[in-house]
């Protein structure tokens, strides 16, 4: 390799809350080694690259650098766009035409992936790149790493929100229904579980992706929570799914279990309002394939309608049924940061350059928790590689990301274990005192 060689970083993906930071941590250890010359950031990951737009991140001072750091959302800007094999060559030969030889993308699964290729095309030309994929997605469903930075301070969030939900519903009793990201994993919808600070405290009944459920269990346990309680907070994975794996508003099942419950009108009134394109598959799809699950308050509506019904019916009366899709806010809410996620964010872009400076030539930076004599939380970095994290060789049928392990689920398949509640409080650190007390009623 030359005596100057070209640096570029990009992002891509659902942004986060700590994403700047892996870009600052890339930046700031780039800045520190006389062998990189030009450091240029993407503009909207590979969509900017390809077209070759660039910023000179050089050009910004410390001070910017960190107020961009501690920004949510994505400084660079970001893209949903999936790379073919002949857009990875193009994007190989932007590198080769800029004299890059290093390159880093910041992102989930599908930029793992993408870089991947790029990295095995620049492998087959013989061109020294030095490809690495940092780590970034609230699902938390990369596969090798503990937890990806990103999660802890959307986990945050979402207790958050189930804090300020359950006291909300405690002043006026009913039931309320919050449908929470997470496609095919449930690490975020889980989080809501540490909202738990009382007795008694909601989310009284967690719905995640990893198991399977029909409409009737989920109307039975919003029942049977309400007659526990007197109220009912539940905590929903927007990829809830039925015993098929097709997702509630992709299932004819749950299209059969409408007609079988003479609740046809939910499905009439939905289809007509366009909320819902086709209750049995017909939902819009991204760039990557996946059904458009967020963006939408159609899952909470639908929910919230079936539920209303077969109360109104069992009880013959009527309820307060309340349902809010926690959507977009989840990952990049502004001033609610988990600091270990922060602190995480900028190590793994700082590991990342200092791993190709030691000669590694590809790799995804994971982390991984170390015991410590004091019994504090403590995690340390390590390379794995692109074609682990990606999955991209798995066999087929073999998942390509990282679902809840069964341990962390309990039994009955509606709330997790104290074992999942204990690994997640370190990620999300201190969360806003409840300081709810109850005041004497009299009878």
């Amino acid at each position: 390799m030359s005596a100057k060689d070209n640096l570029v970083v990009g992002q891509s993906g659902g942004p986060t809350a700590v994403i700047n930071q892996s870009l600052a941590g890339v930046v700031q250890e780039a800045m520190k080694h006389e062998a990189i010359g030009r450091i240029m950031g993407m503009v909207h990951g590979v969509e900017g690259l390809l077209k070759e737009q660039f910023i000179d991140m050089r050009s910004l001072s410390s001070g910017q650098l960190e107020t961009v750091a501690a920004t949510p959302g994505a400084g660079l800007g970001s893209c949903r766009f999936k790379p073919k094999v002949e857009d990875c060559k193009n994007i190989f030969e932007v590198c080769r035409k800029h004299d890059i030889h290093y390159y880093y993308y910041i992102g989930g699964n599908d930029s793992a992936l993408s870089a991947g290729i790029v990295n095995k095309i620049a492998r087959e030309a013989g061109y020294e790149l030095r490809v690495f994929h940092v780590p970034k997605t609230i699902d938390n469903d990369l596969l090798v790493t503990d937890h990806c930075p990103g999660y802890g301070s959307a986990a945050k969030y979402v207790a958050q929100c189930f804090m300020g939900n359950d006291a909300d519903n405690r002043a006026l009793p009913g039931i309320k229904i919050d449908v929470v990201m997470g496609r095919n994993a449930g690490w975020l919808t889980a989080a809501a579980a540490l909202a738990r600070v009382n007795p008694g405290d909601g989310p009284h009944a967690i719905f995640l992706p990893e198991r399977s459920y029909t409409l009737r269990q989920f109307v039975d346990s919003v029942d049977g929570a309400y007659q526990k309680y007197g109220r009912a907070v539940i905590a929903v994975s927007e990829g809830i799914a039925d015993t098929d794996g097709n997702t509630f508003l992709e299932s004819d099942r749950v299209r059969a279990e409408l007609k079988e419950m003479k609740m046809d009108a939910i499905l009439d009134a939905f289809e007509a309002s366009g909320k819902v394109e086709d209750l049995s598959g017909g939902a819009k799809r991204d760039a990557f394939g996946h059904t458009q699950l967020s963006g939408s308050g159609a899952l909470a509506d639908f929910l919230a309608s079936a539920t209303k019904i077969h109360l109104f019916r069992k009880y013959a009366q009527k309820f307060r049924v309340r349902a809010d899709t926690l959507g977009y806010a989840q990952r990049s809410m502004a001033g609610v940061v988990s600091e270990v996620d922060a602190q995480e964010a900028r190590e793994a872009g700082v590991t990342a350059v200092r791993t190709a400076m030691m000669g590694d030539i590809d790799g995804s930076i994971c982390f991984r928790r170390v015991e410590s004599q004091s019994g504090k939380y403590f995690c340390d970095t390590f390379r794995a590689s692109l074609e682990d994290v990606s999955g991209v060789n798995f066999p087929a049928g073999m998942k390509q990301y990282r679902p809840m392990e069964d341990r962390l689920i309990a039994d009955g398949d509606m709330d997790v274990t104290p074992e999942f509640v204990e690994w997640l409080r370190p990620l999300v650190g201190t969360l806003a005192p409840k300081g709810l007390i109850e005041l004497p009623r009299k009878s």
